[in-house]
């Protein structure tokens, strides 16, 4: 699902700390994200966070950072660091 981009859209990038590699954070991110409507990228960073750019309605976006402050079944998540961002998103993808 494509997400069309309105002024009205929130762009945050998000640091997730904990034990949230080897856990299908990813996997589940995007799917969360399809469900959401939400637009932008996750990836797994070399100093063991998950680092993701997440875009989409205001109510949306505000669900999938509560999601990942818990992350899937299996994830440990101790904090997750959030900032604006700007960017310009049509799907959400692992990269």
């Amino acid at each position: 699902m494509a997400l069309h981009p309105t002024a009205n859209n929130k762009t945050l990038r998000l640091v997730i700390h904990g034990r949230v590699q080897g856990v299908f954070f990813r996997n589940s991110m995007q799917r969360e994200a399809q469900y959401l409507a939400i637009a932008g990228w996750v990836r797994n960073r070399n100093d063991g966070t998950v680092e993701a750019v997440v875009q989409g309605e205001p109510a949306a976006v505000d669900a999938i950072v509560h999601w990942a402050q818990r992350g899937p079944e299996l994830a440990q998540v101790e904090r997750v660091e959030i900032v604006s961002t700007e960017g310009n998103y049509t799907n959400f993808e692992i990269t």
